[in-house]
């Protein structure tokens, strides 16, 4: 049988408690944890976050799981970014200034336009309108 053990990362921001219920309630066993070693030896990894891309990224340095998130994944293990914990994936986030991020994925994380009628920082959930182009069907 599968190892369903998770490694969810404690960076010092998120709403770790709610992600951990989540993860247990389909059946996985969670280990909430800010050491890097024990994020070195996991199977599969869970970086949450909340709040501002600079800070976040300064509670991943400042624990050095910035390099234990890196090294796992060049080894291969699947990891699994939510929130800002996926935007710090990629190389910058813009968030109150330019920050540099863990770098695994390609890109910048850009913040909101000014012009856009939002609110800045923006949680919480929006409306969708897909479309998409009818595709013709092959089978006549």
């Amino acid at each position: 049988m599968m190892n369903k053990e998770i490694i969810l990362i404690d960076a010092g921001t998120g709403n770790l408690r709610s992600v951990q219920k989540a993860l247990e309630n389909v059946g996985a066993k969670v280990t909430r944890t800010d050491d890097p070693q024990k994020v070195l030896s996991g199977g599969r990894i869970v970086l949450p976050g909340v709040g501002a891309f600079g800070d976040f990224m300064s509670g991943l340095r400042a624990r050095g799981l910035d390099n234990a998130v890196k090294e796992v994944v060049s080894r291969g293990v699947p990891m699994l970014g939510i929130c800002v914990g996926m935007q710090a994936l990629f190389e910058i986030g813009e968030e109150m200034g330019d920050h540099e991020g863990l770098g695994l994925l390609k890109g910048t994380v850009v913040k909101f336009a000014d012009s856009l009628s939002v609110k800045i920082p923006h949680t919480g959930w929006n409306q969708l309108t897909v479309k998409r182009k009818r595709r013709r069907s092959l089978i006549r």
